[in-house]
């Protein structure tokens, strides 16, 4: 029998899987490779985006262990606050409002934790 575990384990790559493909089919498999092959790209390593991969690095820190463990590491959103602020001053390099804006809800985000952890 397969226990609860196993079956979201199986779900979950399956989702992943499939919703991955049909993405990746749609947009051109060879643009998503292409795109991959820009983080081995010593050019593409400019300050904004060091900035923006760091951003979502934090981002990833701050969600993995509450969504796979239901532990949230709560001082991690000191780095989101930082990381998220400093991604909205990169974003007037691409000018994409989305990061703006998605960003502010983080430091929202953030503050409230912090100060919910402090206080």
């Amino acid at each position: 029998m397969i226990d609860i575990l196993s079956l979201q384990v199986i779900f979950t790559v399956l989702l992943f899987s499939s919703v991955t493909c049909v993405v990746y089919t749609i947009v051109g498999w060879r643009k998503i490779w292409n795109n991959v092959k820009l983080y081995s790209n010593r050019a593409y390593w400019v300050n904004y985006n060091v900035i923006e991969a760091c951003a979502w690095y934090a981002k990833g820190m701050v969600i993995l262990p509450a969504l796979l463990y239901g532990k949230e590491i709560w001082q991690l959103h000191f780095l989101t606050l930082f990381t998220s602020s400093l991604l909205i001053w990169a974003s007037r390099k691409k000018g994409l409002p989305t990061l703006v804006i998605f960003n502010t809800i983080w430091i929202g985000i953030s503050s409230i934790v912090i100060v919910r952890n402090i206080l």
